[in-house]
């Protein structure tokens, strides 16, 4: 039993993973926008004045599905890489990453809490950043298949805080109590 896998043998094994990882990820990323009440149809959103860099609202679930294939694949990358050395952090460290990523859209489009929407969206970029390093050790394609969603979280984080500096009320009409979590 100590021979190698063949070229096939992994390729099937890492599409095995693909199958798994692909619409885990963007199953999660749908459900958490439908918690969170995220996109165009939030009454409360729509009130918001945006920034002028402020793509149209179908953008947002055109990016946000490549990029979780795009995750979904790194992770099975690094999942069927069996034997590399720190793949059960790595595997870790982009689970954590994806918890704080789904927590997004509830904070931001649900409870309405614009200041910690954006140390969140920093917060998570920083445990993204570290997801990709540790990926880049142990499969350097799964590095760069992140980097789309690191250069996308930069461009949230630079929305959220114009929609910020827009709306210092928090989008809440005078008098109104925001809800606290």
């Amino acid at each position: 039993m100590g021979e190698l896998a063949s070229t096939g043998q992994l390729r099937a094994s890492f599409l095995r993973w693909a199958i798994v990882t692909v619409p885990f990820i963007l199953l999660l990323g749908l459900a958490s926008g439908e918690l969170g009440g995220s996109g165009t149809s939030n009454p409360w959103f729509e009130t918001l004045v945006k920034p002028d860099i402020q793509p149209p609202g179908w953008v947002f679930g055109a990016v946000w599905t490549v990029l979780y294939v795009l995750m979904g694949v790194a992770l099975a990358i690094v999942i069927n890489a069996r034997g590399a050395a720190n793949r059960g952090m790595a595997v870790g460290l982009f689970f954590a990453q994806l918890a704080l990523n789904l927590a997004w859209s509830p904070l931001f489009f649900g409870a309405h809490q614009l200041w910690p929407a954006f140390w969140l969206i920093l917060a998570i970029f920083l445990a993204a950043l570290l997801t990709t390093l540790f990926f880049g050790r142990i499969r350097p394609l799964a590095a760069w298949l992140m980097v789309p969603y690191l250069i996308w979280l930069c461009f949230a984080a630079v929305l959220t805080y114009g929609i910020i500096q827009l709306n210092p009320d928090g989008g809440q009409p005078s008098g109104a109590v925001e809800m606290q979590l």
